[in-house]
């Protein structure tokens, strides 16, 4: 309860004070002529003033606010070094029992996490401090802020923000963790491409810093970097710290290339977070060099130069040989075509430079001698690519099998050729391998009544499989389309030439384009149509992992985090030989995920996080903020202070102990008035004063 004296006036300001001056200008003069009465028509004036302006009393009702501390917990990865977690929990657990003590205080607490799950698209990474320091402030009624205590290492990633909390009007005080003096080494990656061309070498620049204290200097000695792809190395490099340095990296295929840096720690540091960079390299072709080799010429000879010549990416190189077997009137070979078949330059000078060969019904002709035929399997065995789509003369003596390069064939021919009608299957692995997996359904058609079955082919060569895996199967699951591994090269044989039927649509087409684009694509080593493989991504902070296999065994995922933790996960592999898992991705930095024969790695945030770059407490960067708002910064290593209420005009920290401002706030919460003099009261001082003053001058 509070009691204030307010101004009501019954009539404007302006019309109160004129009729006060002419009052008393009135009394002036009759003063000055000595006239009886005067003091009292002063007095009569000053009452009436008085009443015009109606003076009540206020009566608030008031109830009192606690004052409010903002405390800002830094929990981001750099805060897991060392004991620091250990340090800030301790003294988080300290100020909340000190601030329990003091009446009326309210604390709000905040922790800054590093996660990308909690954060808001476009923030930057690191630890806001500052940011959040600015939002928790701002959220509460300046009256009622008493204070606010970080608990941090003092390493700020939003510095510009100083400027605008300098002036808050309340304390902001800094617990450090860590120790002073600490010793940190950090590889630092000055230039790292994002792409890279496949079968050229990209140039990685990075350096190695050693520091020693808060912004202290270098250390001047030798360090050793490794280049790694997984647990393979790759190559060292002994370099002197400070200085730069490059290695090359091959790109040896299409899609991401992820390898990791990593330098030996050095003595007495303290922690090795920060000494592994990761490189995510994506590998793209220039122009992809196809050679396609056609035969006996059929319908589907043109559905296969179509697809290849569609893609502005393929550089196409196609001979057609159409001597017949039964020409024998020993005309040259370079005068049957118009232009002479140029097998040395193809098959022996320049095979290595095509990512893919084709043979389209080819039929031996002795036109490619054994010799050239070999050098097709060397070219296949060191990471070359073979497609034979084959006909009837792959069932005959004039069959590729027949030759040396039967050696690297999956399918063994019977002699036999089955023509009836069928419509392809994929078979049990072909519904598990991403070449065959979820292939789109045949359009609607009166032959397949809607049901998205495949239009049928009318001949398939029968083969007995030897090798590799059977992904689609004719009448009497007859192998019909065969993959395979040689060496480092992979080989592909489509039993049947009747695939243009899908191409023309016929009893609802197939999905022809997107079947050969994926067995093209596989056979040159796509990434993403490998059919045993892990794949891990961090969104949303959450780390998703896919793991393909053929295999239909359960498997066991093991996810190692930034900070070292190792957390083991089982899975179930489905029908189509995926296993799925999302597991949170708490902390910034590098995941390592593992099934026990491969490693994928994953990035949470930036590949090389600012939260790593100097792991170092250091209280250089809040000691202008703690300094200009009055502020305290004190080591919890060296112990935790007290907490006591303090006027807003006095000191705000000291030896042992940390203030926070009494603001003694308040809320109105009911207001009551009543006038100070009652007006009859005023009615009967004028008219009292008008008789006094008609008596004083009626004498």
């Amino acid at each position: 309860m509070t009691g204030v004296v307010e101004l009501s006036p019954f009539l404007p300001m302006a019309f109160i004070i004129v009729f006060a001056l002419i009052g008393l200008v009135l009394s002036a003069i009759i003063v000055l002529r000595s006239g009886p009465g005067a003091l009292w028509r002063v007095l009569v004036t000053l009452v009436i003033t008085v009443m015009l302006l109606n003076p009540k009393i206020i009566d608030e009702e008031r109830e009192p606010q606690s004052d409010v501390v903002a405390v800002i917990v830094d929990r981001t990865a750099s805060q897991e070094v060392g004991d620091r977690s250990a340090q800030t929990d301790r003294a988080v657990s300290h100020i909340r029992r000190r601030l329990e003590k003091l009446d009326d205080v309210e604390v709000r607490k905040v922790d800054i996490t590093d996660t990308l799950a909690g954060r808001n698209e476009g923030d930057s990474e690191g630890s806001l401090v500052l940011n959040t320091l600015r939002l928790t402030l701002g959220s509460i009624p300046k009256k009622r802020v008493a204070g606010a205590i970080v608990v941090s290492d003092g390493q700020v990633h939003d510095p510009d923000l100083i400027a605008g909390l300098k002036e808050a009007g309340s304390p902001i005080h800094l617990l450090l963790t860590g120790q002073p003096d600490e010793i940190d080494r950090r590889l630092v990656i000055e230039k790292a491409p994002a792409y890279g061309l496949v079968g050229k070498d990209a140039t990685v620049t990075y350096r190695v810093e050693d520091k020693v204290g808060p912004m202290g200097a270098g250390l001047d000695q030798l360090a050793r970097v490794a280049l790694r792809d997984g647990d393979k190395v790759l190559a060292t490099a002994q370099i002197a710290v400070g200085r730069t340095d490059t290695f090359t990296v091959p790109v040896t295929h299409a899609g991401p290339t992820i390898l990791t840096l990593d330098v030996a720690p050095t003595p007495g540091e303290l922690s090795t977070v920060n000494n592994r960079a990761l490189i995510t390299i994506n590998g793209v072709r220039e122009r992809l060099r196809v050679l396609l080799v056609s035969g006996q010429p059929h319908a589907g000879e043109r559905v296969w130069r179509n697809l290849l010549k569609s893609d502005p990416a393929v550089d196409l190189v196609h001979f057609t040989i159409l001597r017949p077997p039964e020409k024998d009137d020993f005309t040259p070979l370079n005068e049957i075509a118009l232009i002479a078949f140029p097998t040395r330059e193809l098959f022996e000078v320049k095979l290595k430079e095509f990512d893919m060969v084709v043979f389209d019904r080819y039929v031996v002709r002795d036109v490619l001698p054994p010799s050239y035929l070999r050098n097709i399997i060397s070219y296949v065995r060191e990471g070359g690519a073979l497609l034979l789509a084959v006909g009837p003369e792959f069932a005959n003596e004039r069959s590729l099998f027949n030759t040396p390069l039967g050696e690297v064939l999956p399918a063994v021919p019977t002699g036999n050729v089955v023509e009836t009608g069928f419509r392809p299957k994929v078979t049990e692995v072909g519904d598990r391998h991403p070449v065959t997996a979820a292939l789109p359904k045949a359009r609607a058609s009166l032959a397949n009544r809607g049901t998205g079955e495949w239009g049928r082919w009318f001949r398939q060569i029968e083969t007995a499989s030897r090798t590799g895996h059977t992904l689609m199967q004719g009448p009497g699951s007859r192998p019909l389309l065969v993959l395979d591994r040689t060496g480092n090269g992979r080989v592909a044989t489509m039993l049947s030439d009747h695939i243009w039927l899908w191409a023309r649509g016929f009893e609802g087409g197939g999905p022809h384009a997107e079947l050969m684009r994926r067995l093209a694509h596989w056979l040159m080593k796509e990434p993403d149509l490998e059919e045993e493989r892990l794949r891990a991504e961090v969104r949303e902070g959450k780390l998703h992992i896919i793991r393909r296999s053929l295999r239909d065994a359960p498997a066991t995922i093991t996810v190692t985090t930034p900070t070292g933790v190792v957390e083991t996960y089982p899975v179930t592999t489905s029908k189509t030989g995926v296993a799925e898992l999302v597991v949170h991705a708490s902390k910034t930095g590098l995941y390592r995920v593992s099934d026990g024969e491969r490693e994928a790695l994953a990035a949470a945030g930036s590949l090389n996080s600012i939260e790593f770059a100097d792991l170092r407490a250091t209280p250089e960067f809040l000691a202008p903020l703690a300094d200009a708002t009055g502020g305290g910064i004190q080591w919890i290593r060296d112990g935790l202070p007290d907490f006591r209420m303090v006027r807003r005009n006095r000191d705000r920290a000291g030896k042992g102990w940390l203030g926070l401002i009494d603001n003694k706030a308040y809320v109105v919460t009911g207001v009551s008035e009543f006038p100070m003099v009652p007006p009859a009261f005023f009615m009967i001082c004028v008219l009292l004063l008008l008789m006094c003053a008609w008596w004083k001058e009626g004498r």
